[in-house]
């Protein structure tokens, strides 16, 4: 979902064709009212009804969560916390935004000069703007379109695009998904697969047989059945499972794999078929799942500046360029296992922040660096040294006329003014390939015009490489860009290239592997008064920009759940609280402070 990049994948239910007659009953115009809903899945380590509302099958047809990050936590604390958040992400900032509506003192760091984590744009000296990956919103990320219309950039930001999924071939040669018909999932699915051109017939016959015996099919009568059925699939990956019962390796190379790259960058041979499911069975029970959506610009403009107008209205502190160095804590004498966090140490002078309760809204890479060895010993923290990520790198060039128009060479050539409402010609979407190693990419100067159209000039199209051409020097990756998109769009060759970008991201998105699941933590800890937040952290969507929110709703809710009382965050931050320095000397007190970082250390 960073998405990713272009964290999700196609709906593909709609291969079952037929092939059971366990929904044929269901009224068409009323599917839904026949699913099977479940009791919210809960777990000891949560605390608030808002966190596990986000967990467990319900999760996935609840749209009331949308409400929630658009109307805020709706409650006061009594007690007013101090809080320090470790990361001004997607997750940190969703995070800073609920608690300081709920009365708290927020104080943020991060180590970029720039907010948005894996979702982050700036600007380079000449005001391109440049981004870590490609951002696409699809229809079912119920909370963060709540967090853009609480900020006010919902209706203004995004573009809605046409309900078609277009795969672009060698040669120029098209394949779509066409979701556009007058009944929704899953009719609208099971039409766009049986019309594809993105498969003949052969595979289109032995997709239908393997996805008539999938999950999805039980799930659209028994939605908890199905979704039982996919928990269970984590451990092996997406081709043992769809080549077990009549799936062919055409469809697979064809189509999954693309869509596998687009969701997590890894292919069907290494991606966990959970993951794959997860979202399938999603987009057969939501219409508007897979709808797409983009930013009319970056994600600085259209999706960070009014949440960091909504922090500052709040009086949230933000330091950039600040990274933690050490998260200080006490540690039991006898078990050796942490059992507080007083704060943290930032920057170069290793300044110590005291606060009531810390977040460390982190990716994979960061957390891991952040923990203190000591935190090692609960085998919550150590599970997280489990996961890791794969690298992508993402190339933004900038072309003298349109690359995606394949009709018109004249309109191809015409960079004299806006020709559409997408300020040129070509095809205004999210686009895949199977035949080159961007496996999703688009022209952000039509998809996004906002900053990145320029009047005088064409395409500005960003792709984003996976690991198989990580390595590759930036010269090298530009070049191979630009000759793959020649291959699929020949016309294209008469354009030349104006103007490149290249950025490496080592660690992205946590990869996707079978059996990664068990490993992502809880937003809460063993700690009481220390907290996770970030896409990675456990919540029933991916690692995504619909992830990262949740997380960030979700350790909301708990450090709310927490705050107050007897027992609460504030009780236990008073209780274990040094000594008034006025009772017992200035002196003790700095000395006390000293033994307890040396000890800490």
């Amino acid at each position: 979902m960073m998405i990713s990049p272009c964290n999700l994948a196609i709906l593909l239910v709609a291969s079952s064709v037929c092939l059971t007659s366990a929904f044929v009953p269901v009224s068409l115009s009323s599917s839904h009212a026949v699913l099977k809903m479940s009791t919210i899945s809960t777990d000891s380590t949560f605390t608030s009804d808002g966190a596990k509302s986000q967990i467990g099958n319900d999760s996935f047809l609840n749209q009331n969560l949308m409400a929630r990050a658009q109307n805020g936590p709706g409650k006061k604390n009594q007690e007013r916390l101090k809080v320090g958040i470790v990361g001004a992400g997607l997750a940190g900032m969703v995070a800073a935004m609920d608690l300081a509506d709920a009365g708290h003192d927020v104080e943020m760091f991060e180590v970029r000069p720039f907010v948005g984590g894996k979702v982050s744009s700036w600007q380079d000296k000449e005001g391109n703007h440049i981004e870590m990956g490609l951002h696409v919103f699809f229809g079912c990320y119920y909370n963060l379109f709540g967090i853009m219309k609480r900020t006010g950039g919902f209706d203004k930001n995004l573009r809605i695009k046409e309900h078609v999924h277009t795969f672009v071939n060698e040669g120029g040669q098209l394949g779509s998904l066409d979701f556009r018909f007058p009944i929704g999932a899953p009719v609208s699915g099971l039409q766009a697969f049986a019309k594809t051109e993105q498969l003949g017939l052969e595979d289109k016959f032995h997709n239908a047989v393997r996805l008539g015996t999938s999950p999805i099919v039980r799930a659209l009568v028994d939605f908890d059945g199905g979704m039982d059925m996919v928990r269970e699939l984590d451990d092996i990956t997406f081709t043992e499972w769809f080549t077990q019962l009549g799936g062919k390796r055409g469809s697979l190379d064809r189509m999954w794999d693309a869509i596998a790259y687009a969701l997590g960058f890894l292919d069907c041979d290494s991606i966990s078929a959970r993951c794959m499911l997860t979202i399938f069975m999603l987009f057969a029970i939501r219409t508007e799942a897979s709808v797409l959506r983009m930013l009319d610009g970056s994600p600085q403009t259209g999706l960070h500046d009014p949440i960091l107008k909504y922090l500052k209205d709040r009086n949230v502190k933000i330091n950039l360029s600040s990274p933690c160095r050490e998260i200080v804590h006490d540690v039991d004498p006898e078990t050796g296992l942490p059992t507080r966090v007083r704060g943290i140490k930032v920057g170069a002078n290793e300044i110590f922040h005291e606060f009531d309760t810390v977040i460390a809204a982190c990716d994979v890479p960061g957390i891991k660096k952040v923990l203190p060895a000591s935190f090692r010993k609960y085998d919550f923290f150590d599970k997280i040294y489990n996961l890791d990520c794969v690298p992508i790198a993402t190339v933004q060039v900038r072309f003298d006329g349109w690359v995606t128009e394949l009709n018109d060479e004249v309109r191809m050539m015409d960079v004299s003014g806006d020709q559409s409402d997408g300020k040129g010609a070509g095809i205004d979407n999210l686009l895949y390939s199977v035949d080159t190693e961007f496996s999703c990419f688009a022209d952000l100067a039509l998809t996004s015009p906002g900053e990145y159209y320029k009047p005088g000039e064409g395409s500005l199209i960003q792709a984003v490489f996976d690991e198989r051409a990580f390595s590759r020097s930036n010269d090298q990756l530009v070049a191979d860009c630009i000759k793959q998109l020649n291959d699929i769009f020949p016309s294209s060759r008469k354009l030349k290239c104006t103007w490149f970008s290249v950025v490496k991201l080592g660690q992205s998105l946590y990869r996707e592997k079978p059996g990664q699941d068990k490993f992502r933590p809880k937003q809460a800890t063993p700690i009481p008064n220390f907290f996770l937040a970030g896409s990675y952290t456990y919540q029933d969507y991916l690692d995504s920009m619909e992830g990262a929110t949740r997380s960030g709703l979700m350790v909301a809710d708990e450090v709310i759940a927490r705050a107050d009382g007897p027992q609460g965050l504030k009780a236990m931050a008073k209780e274990s609280a040094p000594a008034n320095v006025s009772a017992k000397g200035t002196k003790e007190a700095a000395k006390e402070k000293t033994l307890f970082f040396a000890e800490t250390k």
